[in-house]
């Protein structure tokens, strides 16, 4: 980490018309050895959820890997509905975190239906829901790294995560349908007009949710 300042990015999305999970992280993990191969950037750790109809993927590396995946997935979601993922949403970018979450880039696959608990009827708000994602995520952070420690075949372990610790399917359905969470393409829109701060700054956009280890 001494080259380069870390960045975290979450994104959502719904899986394209008969993508599957197999086919989602293959694109995503020849995406990241393209990235690393042509230039000189800092590797990618994170954690890619993939659900029967969508996807929450955290994504930590530099600010110009951070950078490339979001035009990637700009360029992706304007192939329309041919494309592997579909409604893609920009919920938090990260700046300047003091460590990663994740030792590596893994891939988990809810083999179940994961649904909200029960309880109040309240509509929360969306930042209520990016913190209860965020939430979850530094539970399922701590369990990877649990099985780090303890030498363990941590891939397998990702596979069988406990449902408990899953984001519900329905929290993400109401993400990507947010409208407050930006597309890819206008997050860059947002991004590159002069009024924005440069990367590097001590931020965390869009939503006010703090997201550091």
């Amino acid at each position: 980490q001494g080259r380069f300042l870390l960045h975290r990015l979450l994104v959502v999305a719904r899986l394209g018309e008969g993508a599957a999970a197999e086919e989602v992280a293959g694109y995503h993990r020849g995406l990241f050895e393209s990235v690393l191969e042509d230039h000189s950037r800092e590797q990618v750790s994170g954690l890619l959820l993939l659900y029967s109809s969508y996807i929450l993927h955290v994504v930590e590396s530099c600010s110009s890997t951070i950078h490339l995946i979001i035009q990637d997935l700009a360029s992706l979601q304007n192939q329309g509905h041919s494309a592997l993922l579909q409604e893609i949403k920009v919920l938090v970018v990260a700046h300047n975190i003091p460590t990663r979450l994740f030792p590596d880039w893994y891939v988990a696959i809810a083999t179940s239906p994961v649904t909200c608990p029960q309880g109040s009827t309240q509509s929360p708000s969306t930042a209520e829901v990016v913190t209860e994602c965020l939430t979850l995520l530094l539970k399922l952070a701590a369990c990877i790294q649990s099985s780090e420690d303890d030498s363990e075949d941590t891939n397998e372990s990702v596979h069988t995560l406990a449902p408990e610790l899953l984001i519900p399917a329905e929290t993400i359905n109401y993400l990507y349908n947010a409208e407050e969470c930006a597309s890819p393409e206008d997050f860059l829109r947002i991004y590159l007009s002069p009024s924005q701060p440069v990367l590097d700054s001590e931020t965390v956009w869009p939503v006010p949710s703090h997201f550091s280890a």
